[in-house]
């Protein structure tokens, strides 16, 4: 029992110092873009070195399309952000309190996050008008419309409302939904609502074992075939549910 507590934090303080030595290389390399006025790969790779150091060993289904697209995904687990900005260098919409978290807030808003107050109905103006202008500098954004990560079995319902600045589209643009697959490992990894961030975080720097998930990148649609946002959240909805089935288990013998 000992022994297994030991490897355990071993793992843990073996993937922070791959995290920190990744966040470390890159933020001093994205700095110096920064200085030098050029165009920064460096918080989407990033994002893809600390999916892998604590773990993850993603594989991409499909082509994610790199310019002028929306993104619009199941979520699980802290690690979706990880994988799914690692694979596509979109930049996320989140919930304002994150902005204020120490050094996540920061480096957050280097990955240009856009940061929303859902529950602030008079600021809903300006958050259509951050994401618009988001939308112009033609990176892609990527976005969890169930408004929290599910259990890892079921796909929540999305909710139309996170699609507000979306409609009508504000530039010649697609929605690309993405199903985030982590097969059998879903349940175990998944960010239950009673969990605090810390103790996930703790409980999955400390799993045994790599964990492989795939991104299924599906095919992208025109909103503008869609009357309003909520027949559009149900599109996104229904083909990640139709890959999911797709990649279900045979039911077993009666």
């Amino acid at each position: 029992m000992k022994a297994g507590r030991a490897r355990a934090r071993l793992r843990r303080v073996r993937r922070l110092l791959a995290l920190t030595g990744s966040l470390v290389l890159c933020l001093v390399l994205h700095l110096g873009c920064k200085l030098l006025h050029l165009p920064s790969p460096w918080p989407r790779r990033f994002l893809a070195l600390a999916a892998r150091s604590v773990g993850a060993r993603a594989r991409v289904e499909g082509s994610p399309r790199r310019r002028d697209i929306f993104f619009i995904a199941n979520h699980v687990s802290w690690l979706d952000i990880l994988l799914l900005g690692g694979a596509s260098g979109a930049a996320f919409i989140s919930h304002d309190g994150v902005a204020g978290w120490p050094l996540i807030g920061w480096l957050a808003r280097q990955n240009n996050t856009i940061f929303v107050a859902r529950a602030d109905r008079h600021g809903v103006r300006d958050q259509i008008h951050a994401l618009r202008a988001a939308l112009e500098r033609h990176q892609p954004v990527a976005l969890f419309p169930e408004g929290t990560t599910g259990d890892g079995r079921a796909l929540l319902p999305f909710k139309p409302a996170l699609l507000a600045g979306l409609m009508p589209p504000p530039r010649d643009l697609d929605i690309q939904p993405v199903w985030i697959d982590y097969g059998n490992a879903a349940p175990e990894i998944a960010w239950h609502g009673g969990e605090s961030a810390g103790a996930n975080a703790k409980r999955l720097l400390e799993r045994a074992g790599p964990l492989p998930v795939t991104l299924h990148f599906l095919d992208p649609f025109d909103p503008e075939d869609f009357p309003d946002r909520k027949a559009v959240a149900e599109e996104a909805r229904n083909r990640i549910l139709t890959r999911q089935s797709a990649f279900a288990p045979p039911p077993g013998p009666v």
